[in-house]
């Protein structure tokens, strides 16, 4: 779960965050991104009526929640991030969705990417 003072709270926060921010896009989510908000990391959830009844939305949220938590540590500090649910993220797996999330991470370069380079090659 994300501590208290790790989540947006305010529509002024997401708003600052979905208008002044990066985003990229993929199949069951978008994420949003804004570096230097602040001291300390933050995520937002958006999970609209799109994506299904109070159920299933609050299921697709509990699991965003988990995956973000998982990954807060190694965010640049004071970065903020919204992340959206789009419809298909309703019938996706964790690891989906958590592949959804890494891709979108290392798209807006928030995250090292999977292949490690060792430098020019001799």
């Amino acid at each position: 779960m994300l501590p208290a003072d790790a989540r947006l709270r305010r529509s002024e926060e997401f708003r600052a965050v979905m208008r002044g921010g990066v985003r990229a896009g993929r199949r069951r989510l978008v994420l949003h991104a804004l570096a230097g908000t602040g001291e300390r990391t933050k995520a937002g959830f958006v999970v609209s009526k799109a994506v299904g009844n109070s159920v299933v939305r609050h299921r697709v949220s509990r699991r965003l929640r988990h995956l973000v938590a998982a990954r807060l540590g190694t965010l640049p500090a004071g970065s903020a991030l919204v992340v959206r649910a789009l419809p298909p993220a309703a019938t996706a797996t964790s690891a989906e969705l958590g592949s959804d999330l890494d891709a979108a991470l290392r798209r807006l370069k928030l995250m090292p990417s999977a292949r490690h380079d060792n430098g020019p090659a001799v």
